[in-house]
Protein backbone atom coordinates (compact mmCIF):
# COMPACT_ATOMS: atom_id res chain seq x y z
CA UNK A 1 0.00 0.00 0.00
CA UNK A 2 1.62 3.37 -1.11
CA UNK A 3 0.54 7.01 0.03
CA UNK A 4 0.44 8.40 -3.88
CA UNK A 5 -0.57 11.99 -2.57
CA UNK A 6 -3.26 14.78 -2.42
CA UNK A 7 -4.43 14.01 -6.02
CA UNK A 8 -4.41 10.37 -5.62
CA UNK A 9 -5.87 8.06 -2.60
CA UNK A 10 -3.79 5.54 -0.69
CA UNK A 11 -3.91 2.24 -3.32
CA UNK A 12 -2.10 -1.24 -3.29
CA UNK A 13 0.30 -1.26 -6.13
CA UNK A 14 3.15 -4.07 -7.55
CA UNK A 15 6.51 -3.10 -6.86
CA UNK A 16 8.72 -3.84 -9.88
CA UNK A 17 12.18 -2.30 -8.17
CA UNK A 18 15.06 -3.92 -7.34
CA UNK A 19 16.66 -2.98 -3.48
CA UNK A 20 19.01 -0.16 -3.57
CA UNK A 21 22.52 0.50 -2.66
CA UNK A 22 23.08 3.07 -0.02
CA UNK A 23 24.60 5.37 -2.88
CA UNK A 24 21.60 5.38 -4.75
CA UNK A 25 18.25 6.83 -4.20
CA UNK A 26 15.43 5.45 -1.91
CA UNK A 27 12.68 5.82 -4.47
CA UNK A 28 10.84 2.84 -5.67
CA UNK A 29 8.74 1.77 -9.52
CA UNK A 30 5.57 0.45 -8.46
CA UNK A 31 2.37 -0.47 -11.38
CA UNK A 32 -0.65 0.55 -9.84
CA UNK A 33 -3.36 -2.12 -9.40
CA UNK A 34 -7.10 -0.68 -9.81
CA UNK A 35 -10.82 -1.52 -9.63
CA UNK A 36 -11.61 0.30 -12.84
CA UNK A 37 -11.26 -2.62 -15.12
CA UNK A 38 -11.29 -1.72 -18.90
CA UNK A 39 -10.58 -4.89 -20.65
CA UNK A 40 -7.29 -3.11 -22.52
CA UNK A 41 -4.46 -4.96 -23.84
CA UNK A 42 -1.91 -3.54 -20.79
CA UNK A 43 -4.38 -5.05 -17.72
CA UNK A 44 -3.26 -7.96 -15.99
CA UNK A 45 -6.66 -9.53 -13.75
CA UNK A 46 -5.94 -10.11 -10.46
CA UNK A 47 -8.43 -11.63 -8.43
CA UNK A 48 -7.44 -12.27 -4.87
CA UNK A 49 -9.17 -12.98 -1.17
CA UNK A 50 -9.38 -9.37 0.86
CA UNK A 51 -9.73 -7.08 -2.48
CA UNK A 52 -12.31 -6.05 -4.52
CA UNK A 53 -11.96 -7.55 -8.26
CA UNK A 54 -9.00 -5.56 -10.39
CA UNK A 55 -6.08 -5.35 -12.39
CA UNK A 56 -2.96 -4.37 -12.44
CA UNK A 57 -2.23 -1.47 -14.88
CA UNK A 58 0.88 -1.07 -17.45
CA UNK A 59 -0.05 1.65 -18.34
CA UNK A 60 0.41 3.34 -14.51
CA UNK A 61 3.92 3.12 -13.90
CA UNK A 62 5.65 5.37 -11.09
CA UNK A 63 8.26 6.10 -8.86
CA UNK A 64 7.64 7.09 -5.27
CA UNK A 65 10.29 8.08 -2.37
CA UNK A 66 10.30 4.77 -0.39
CA UNK A 67 9.05 6.58 2.52
CA UNK A 68 5.14 7.10 0.68
CA UNK A 69 5.33 2.99 1.23
CA UNK A 70 3.10 2.07 3.83
CA UNK A 71 2.74 -1.45 4.96
CA UNK A 72 3.04 -5.05 2.81
CA UNK A 73 -0.47 -6.50 1.57
CA UNK A 74 0.67 -9.67 -0.44
CA UNK A 75 3.05 -11.68 -2.22
CA UNK A 76 2.16 -12.26 -5.59
CA UNK A 77 2.80 -15.27 -6.89
CA UNK A 78 5.58 -15.84 -9.40
CA UNK A 79 3.38 -17.05 -12.36
CA UNK A 80 1.03 -13.16 -11.88
CA UNK A 81 4.24 -10.98 -11.46
CA UNK A 82 5.75 -12.87 -14.63
CA UNK A 83 2.50 -11.17 -16.01
CA UNK A 84 2.87 -8.17 -15.16
CA UNK A 85 6.67 -8.10 -15.93
CA UNK A 86 4.95 -8.88 -19.82
CA UNK A 87 2.74 -6.22 -19.84
CA UNK A 88 5.04 -3.58 -18.55
CA UNK A 89 7.67 -4.84 -21.57
CA UNK A 90 4.39 -3.98 -24.06
CA UNK A 91 3.71 -1.09 -23.02
CA UNK A 92 6.81 -0.34 -23.22
CA UNK A 93 8.11 -1.17 -26.50
CA UNK A 94 10.68 -3.78 -25.33
CA UNK A 95 8.93 -6.49 -26.77
CA UNK A 96 5.93 -7.14 -29.82
CA UNK A 97 2.35 -6.42 -28.91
Amino acid sequence: MVDLGLAAKPRPVLILSVPFEDDERAVVTYVARTTQQRGGRFEVAHPAPHFLPGVFDAQNLGTVPVVKFMRRLTVLPAGKLAEVERAVQKWLGFVGQ
